[in-house]
């Protein structure tokens, strides 16, 4: 796939999807149940989904295990298998060294994209899966552009194709909050690491 400067990630998706044959195995990472709500509600008419969670930037570890209890919730709801990892907060305070004081959304951030991504690239080969994305481009404070060049260079690099999304299109977001509601999913009030509790509590 090649990415412009303004490629519509969800009109890629959208002539994608046809070409499909069959159910093909797709290996989803998500960050939490309600960005994944939406998403899964979405992609298992047309994937065999199976959801890696694998997020070692969610601190403190009680906090991780809190956001896993509620994804278990909603790969119930949707009948998705589920890939659990052991939490690994260290990984990602290494990918996060020198990075403390960067801003929300800056290089700390895109270190932690592809800490995940790379993961998820990585499980999706091993387990013989045909695709991998990721929920995250649900979220309107997410870079879907650079989620999805990040993706696009780990299909290169570990032969698994990567399926383009920017979920939060035609009203995406807005969906994943009535089925968080639902659901009676919490929904938490900074991304996940110490230091966007700290930015998002000073604003």
């Amino acid at each position: 796939m090649v990415i412009r400067r303004n490629t519509n990630f969800q009109i890629e998706l959208d002539k994608l999807l046809p070409t499909l044959t069959g159910r093909p195995t797709l290996l989803l990472h998500s960050c939490c149940g309600p960005c994944s709500s939406y998403v899964l509600e979405y992609l298992t008419k047309y994937f065999d989904v199976t959801v890696l969670y694998f997020n070692p930037n969610i601190q403190p570890e009680e906090e991780y295990r809190k956001r896993l209890e509620y994804q278990k919730r909603v790969l119930k709801r949707f009948g998705v298998k589920l890939r659990e990892c052991d939490y690994a907060g260290e990984r990602f305070d290494a990918a996060a060294a020198g990075l403390e004081s960067e801003r929300e959304g800056g290089a700390r951030c895109e270190r932690c994209f592809r800490l995940r991504l790379e993961e998820t690239a990585q499980a999706a080969k091993a387990g013989g899966f045909e695709w991998f994305c990721t929920t995250l481009t649900v979220s309107p404070h997410k870079n879907e552009r650079l989620l999805n060049v990040i993706g696009c260079e780990l299909e290169e690099r570990f032969g698994v194709r990567w399926l383009p999304s920017d979920f939060k299109k035609r009203g995406g977001f807005d969906r994943s909050l009535e089925l968080s509601e639902e659901m009676e999913l919490y929904r938490q009030s900074y991304c996940g690491c110490l230091y966007s509790m700290t930015k998002e509590s000073a604003e």
